[in-house]
């Protein structure tokens, strides 16, 4: 294979896993606005406010459990890389069993997290209500989807990126389906929305599990009753698993604060940080695409010892990585204010986030290594040097803040874009300069 179509088949891998799943990705933010819409229309606003709050707590459990699919993917990658079907079916069986394990201590705890989160609420009696009714309905999908993560991370780890794309958008359907049934036709209201997820999340098992065994045949279920796993066999797993968890922890940290410290520079404020953060999540949506890719072919790589195919690769997703960022930039510069005018018609609200907009003009082109990196370590399962860097970040963050923050909400802004610098930085520097360099150019890997 000559060097062009050896990289021309490089790009063809990275475009077919990273844009099923940019195109699933963007699906997302439309489940959250049929909620806002049907659950809006009711005869009161506490309905929306529960829905939001119950939601609000569902979504942080889920995020921090996040590392159920990333470590299955980077694991998965490795043990595919190597070219053993039965790591691959261990690793699946070592994700499941934890995912089971960790949803049961979910519903075990479930009262005193509901009453937990409410009590630090200021909210008022009627959305606490509701928020512990969409709750408790709610909490009974973690099984299905804690599962789910982790056969989306075992199908990504094998490169298979059709199937999480059609699992997220037939989940986002029969969501969206049962709302406007649940709610508008039953007249369900809270209870309704959080059923429609609940049911929605179990119905994208069953299609999971017809997936896996389409792609691996009927005997994978064999093979996975079969394997007998010890403590020792899962401690890579629990390991890493902890590690990222330390990670996404600190990551939710940085974005609590924002959203408690701009509400204290005033409701305008508040409300244009919330806009400005969303272009910051649609730049994470797209990226993520790439993030992805990168997981299942650093891991590959990785797992099959070839050290050329993986400096190959992460040139490429490199460049791809600068083009979508200059792409962001250039687009928040020249079309930042109509964006802007898009998600807010309140003038108070457009003249704050116009305001710190230029802080938008940078950060993607910072923001997206952060990202771009994040995926790579955890294709390489390096979970430990990714808890490091999160942690330096943050520290960074904090004093950041602390010293500049007589500016007010660009303290703010200057900590944030700071923040994903310092993870930038950290990461590029064990990738080129640390404990990933002998991995990645050494000759006798090739």
């Amino acid at each position: 294979m000559s060097l062009n179509s050896f990289h021309w088949h490089k790009q063809r891998q990275i475009a077919l896993i990273a844009l099923p799943m940019v195109l699933s990705n963007l699906c997302v933010p439309l489940l959250g606005l049929v909620d806002t819409a049907v659950v809006g229309h009711l005869p009161q606003p506490h309905y929306l406010g529960g829905v939001a709050l119950g939601g609000s707590i569902i979504s942080l459990l889920y995020f921090l459990l996040g590392f159920l699919r990333m470590s299955t993917t980077g694991l998965t990658a490795q043990a595919y890389g190597r070219g053993g079907d039965a790591a691959t079916v261990r690793c699946l069986q070592q994700g499941i069993m934890l995912a089971l394990a960790l949803s049961a201590l979910l519903l075990l705890l479930q009262w005193p997290v509901i009453k937990l989160s409410v009590y630090f609420s200021d909210a008022s009696s009627a959305v606490l209500q509701q928020a512990e009714r969409y709750f408790s309905v709610r909490i009974w999908s973690a099984p299905a989807t804690l599962v789910n993560l982790v056969l989306m991370g075992w199908f990504l780890g094998r490169q298979n990126a059709r199937a999480p794309m059609c699992l997220l958008l037939f989940g986002n359907a029969v969501n969206i389906a049962l709302d406007l049934l649940f709610v508008l036709v039953f007249g369900w209201y809270t209870a309704g929305v959080a059923a429609a997820s609940v049911i929605a999340d179990y119905a994208t098992l069953i299609l999971a599990l017809y997936l896996l065994w389409q792609s691996a045949g009927a005997d994978i279920f064999n093979q996975l009753k079969k394997l007998r796993l010890t403590l020792h066999d899962s401690l890579p797993l629990l390991s890493l698993n902890r590690d990222i968890f330390l990670r996404s922890l600190c990551l939710q940290a940085v974005f609590v604060f924002i959203a408690f410290q701009g509400a204290a520079f005033g409701d305008s404020t508040l409300a244009a940080n919330a806009v400005l953060l969303s272009f910051l999540l649609l730049v994470s949506y797209a990226l993520d695409g790439l993030a992805y890719a990168a997981e299942s072919l650093v891991g590959n790589a990785m797992g099959s010892k070839k050290s050329k195919d993986l400096s190959i690769t992460l040139r490429l997703l490199s460049f791809w990585c600068l083009l979508l960022s200059i792409v962001f930039s250039l687009g928040y510069a020249t079309l930042g204010t109509q964006l802007i005018a898009l998600l807010t018609s309140i003038d108070t609200v457009q003249q704050e986030a116009a305001r710190y907009l230029p802080w938008l003009m940078i950060i993607p082109l910072i923001a997206s290594w952060a990202f771009l990196l994040d995926g790579i370590f955890i294709g390489a399962t390096q979970g430990a040097l990714l808890r490091n860097s999160m942690f330096i970040a943050l520290l960074g963050f904090a004093s950041c803040f602390w010293l500049l923050q007589q500016f007010e909400n660009h303290a703010l802004w200057a900590a944030m874009t700071l923040f994903m610098a310092l993870r930038a930085l950290t990461l590029t520097y064990h990738l080129y300069r640390g404990k990933l360099k002998q991995a990645i150019y050494a000759e006798k890997n090739v």
